[in-house]
């Protein structure tokens, strides 16, 4: 019998509960199971060969002339336009200046959601009192609150980092009330009867529990910050990528809008990488189970 079950695990491809597949065992049978892992090398071409696909179709739909190049560039076009953007010296002092506004603004956003959130899905008094206040407001767009702050605070930085922390924050601190508040009772009953006091049972049961569900949070959430800060750099900045976008469009420049976006795109794909790099490390037990 055991024989037989071993034979099956073969032919079907499959890889021990918790082990990752190593390349010799990786079939279509394994890549079509739900939630079957796969390797890092198949992960990393199946995701460049999507960008391939994307740039093909763009290079066909770009030489088939269905659109005036003038409106849709050819991808060797848009290189042309990054090199040019490079040379001219402004492309890093952009990306700084857009970079360091999200990194401030989705910071305060942070620092001040994680323990609301947190007393929120711990406390039903606490959630009662903040959430009907947070949820109304998080259903108001961030960008209709331009005016006012522009009124208040002005168009300089403290504009771009209001922008990003109405825009997240409010989002993002239900998220943490919702990840604290489903801790397993049973955890917190035994840490009563181990003797925990409330604080305790805050900071050193639930925080801890909910830490790698917040980290990914925070992860998920700072893409939200870079669509916030777009909307605030259109509106009122003479520096940052957002802001090259919008001059590169008045001069139907598309080659140039085209490479501002792109540049976004991987930017975030960087701090995306970097956050995950940083859950193996951080959360290594979380990695283990998946």
């Amino acid at each position: 019998m055991s024989r037989i079950r071993e034979r099956g695990r073969v032919r079907g491809g499959d890889a021990p509960a918790g082990r990752r597949p190593d390349r010799r065992s990786v079939n279509l049978n394994t890549v079509l199971t739900p939630r079957r892992s796969i390797s890092l090398w198949l992960y990393v071409v199946l995701g460049g060969a999507f960008f391939l696909l994307v740039l093909g179709f763009w290079e066909l739909a770009a030489n088939a002339h269905i659109v005036n190049s003038r409106f849709l560039p050819a991808p060797p076009d848009v290189w042309r336009g990054f090199l040019e953007y490079m040379r001219s010296g402004n492309l890093w002092v952009d990306v700084w200046a857009s970079t360091k506004r999200v990194l401030i603004g989705f910071a305060i956003s942070a620092a001040l959601a994680i323990p609301i959130g947190l007393l929120m899905g711990t406390f039903r008094a606490a959630e009662g009192f903040l959430e009907p206040f947070t949820d109304f407001v998080r259903y108001m767009p961030a960008p209709a609150f331009i005016p006012l702050l522009i009124i208040w605070i002005g168009i300089g930085e403290e504009l771009k980092w209001a922008v990003i922390f109405i825009g997240v924050f409010f989002q993002l601190v239900l998220l943490v009330m919702d990840a604290a508040a489903r801790v397993p009772m049973e955890i917190i009953d035994t840490a009563y009867t181990l003797g925990a006091s409330k604080r305790q049972v805050v900071f050193g049961v639930i925080a801890r529990a909910t830490a790698p569900e917040i980290y990914d949070l925070l992860r998920i959430t700072l893409g939200w910050a870079w669509t916030y800060l777009v909307v605030a750099e259109v509106v009122a900045a003479d520096s940052g990528l957002a802001h090259s976008i919008v001059v590169a469009g008045r001069f139907l420049r598309t080659d140039l809008v085209i490479v501002g976006i792109v540049i976004i795109g991987v930017i975030g794909m960087a701090f995306d990488f970097a956050f995950k790099i940083g859950s193996r490390y951080l959360f290594p037990y979380v990695r283990k189970e998946r």
